[in-house]
Formats: C-alpha cells, sequence, structure tokens
C-alpha cells in the first residue's frame, strides 16, 4: 500500500500563480518602453521638419534681402517701397523698404518712397532699411505657425 503523505510536500504548486504575474509585470514594462519611444520618434520627426522649415526660412530671407537690393540698384532711389510673394507655395515673403536720405534732397517725398530718418552729413546719406518676413502658415506642411524677421541696413 502507497502512503500519500500531504504534509511533507513542498510548496512549490503556488508558484504557477507567481509565473503568471511575473509574465504580466513584462509585459507592462515592455508596452511602456514601446510607447515611450514611439512618442519620443513622433516628436523628434515633428522636430526635424519644424527646424529644416526654419532654416529655409532663414536662406530664403537672405535672398528675398538680395532680391531687394538688386530692385533699388534698378530703380531710381525710393522708387521701390518691397513687395510680397509666395516662394514655392509654402512661404509668404514680405519686403519692405525705407530710406535714409539728407532732408535737402527730398528723394523720397518726390518719388512715392518711405523716408524712415533724415541725416545730417552727406557721408550718412543714402542708405535703405530692408525688412524681410517670412511666414509658414500651411497646416499641411507645419502644425504650428513659423515666422522668420530679418531687418538689414544697406549702404547705397
Amino acid at each position: 500500500m502507497q502512503r500519500k503523505n500531504h504534509i511533507l510536500r513542498s510548496p512549490y504548486n503556488a508558484r504557477n500563480g507567481m509565473a503568471m504575474i511575473m509574465a504580466i509585470v513584462v509585459i507592462v514594462i515592455i508596452s511602456t518602453i514601446i510607447a515611450l519611444s514611439l512618442s519620443l520618434t513622433a516628436t523628434t520627426s515633428k522636430r526635424t521638419a519644424d527646424l529644416y522649415l526654419y532654416e529655409q526660412s532663414v536662406l530664403l530671407s537672405k535672398s528675398a534681402t538680395e532680391y531687394a537690393l538688386l530692385q533699388i540698384s534698378q530703380n531710381h532711389p525710393c522708387t521701390y517701397t518691397g513687395s510680397s510673394f509666395t516662394q514655392d507655395d509654402i512661404y509668404n515673403v514680405r519686403i519692405s523698404v525705407s530710406y535714409v536720405y539728407l532732408n535737402t534732397e527730398n528723394y523720397c517725398s518726390t518719388n512715392g518712397g518711405t523716408q524712415y530718418a533724415t541725416v545730417e552729413t552727406e557721408e550718412q546719406s543714402g542708405s535703405a532699411l530692408i525688412d524681410v518676413t517670412i511666414g509658414v502658415n500651411d497646416p499641411d506642411v507645419s502644425t504650428e505657425e513659423i515666422r522668420y524677421f530679418r531687418r538689414t541696413i544697406q549702404k547705397l
């Protein structure tokens, strides 16, 4: 006859329930790490796109300043006051030009331009204040508005 002694048996049968709890904890930890990495990836790609658009705006503002100087050099002083246009259907470019001349020359009042200031000496006369504003307002390209402003003082 065989004896069945349950008193001497080891309590390792309770281990099966503990394994299930450990598996659930591991799954929760791994899913949290995956969720955080996906969130970080989405944030990083958005920042990369916004940084790219901002750097393009900086370069476009330099080109717009050069364009304004070309327009000033091709026309009579104070006739070019600025312009607005759209670049690649993404960037809104606005150029504004004001002039600095001697008060006696009266260039800007006779030619329709905007005179920013008058100066006293001949050496100070003949400058242009060029303001360039670049904006990205397209919600398909960027989730938030990107604006860049550049002011340049150029001796004519």
